[in-house]
This record gives C-alpha cells, structure tokens and sequence, in this order.
C-alpha cells in the first residue's frame, strides 16, 4: 500500500490530517489542566494557614475544583481552584487586612507562590505534549 496522495485529494487529506491534530491537543489540553489543577489544589491545603481566623473557619479544606466554563463553540476549556467554604478569606488572607484596632495583619502568600509554580508547570507540561504529539504522531 502506498502513501500516495492523488492531486484532487490533497484538500480531503490535509484537512483530515488537521482536524486529527486539533483534536489531540484539546485532549492534551484537558488532561494536562486536570492534571495541574490537582497538583495545585493539594499543594494549597498543605500550605494553607492554619491559624487565627482560618484555624476557626477550616479554611485549608475548603479548597475545590470547578469548571471555568466553555465559550459558545465550545472550544475553551478551564478550570479554577478555589476556596469553596470560605472564599472570603483568600484575599484578607493573602494580603492582609485592617483590624479594628486601627493596626494592620500581617500577608500569608500562599496563593500566589501556587499559583506561579503550577502556572509555569502547565506551560511546561503543554509544551512538551504539544511537541511530542506535532513530532512522531502523524508521520507517516
């Protein structure tokens, strides 16, 4: 059997070959967010506060996955990590607040440093899906 494309099928093929393309990345796409998206929620409630107001509240466990949602065609997916029980507190928490003495709390980053290393991760991780799968995937 032959690897030979005749001239009026050449449109059929390349059009075929790319839609194969596409739909491999948006499956590398989805399993690299989920897989990221994990990694990242665990990494959040051992790093957590667990004092002061978040001790009372268990903010470390509220921590949970949602869907980011889909444009109308469907073609974008995401997902966030968020605090499910006390979402409040991500921002008095990660940058301090004022308190009723007049004085201010001290920050406890522990979003934001997560946030940066699962960032660059997926980007890595992406990458190296994206190349592997662009180079021995589709040759013949």
């Amino acid at each position: 059997m032959s690897n030979a494309i005749k001239p009026e099928e050449l449109e059929k093929a390349i059009i075929e070959y790319l839609e194969n393309y596409v739909e491999d990345i948006e499956e590398d796409v989805e399993n690299t967010t989920n897989t990221v998206t994990k990694e990242a929620k665990q990494e959040l409630i051992q790093t957590s506060p667990r004092s002061g107001i978040a001790r009372d509240t268990k903010y470390y466990k509220g921590w949970a996955i949602k869907n980011g949602g889909r444009t109308r065609k469907g073609k974008y997916y995401s997902k966030v990590v968020w605090n499910k029980t006390n979402y409040q507190l991500t921002h008095l928490l990660e940058f301090g607040h004022a308190t009723r003495n007049g004085g201010r709390t001290k920050e406890q980053a522990h979003i934001r440093p997560v946030e940066e290393k699962y960032g660059e991760k997926f980007a890595d991780l992406l990458e190296k899906k994206i190349r592997r799968t662009s180079k021995w995937h589709y040759k013949n």
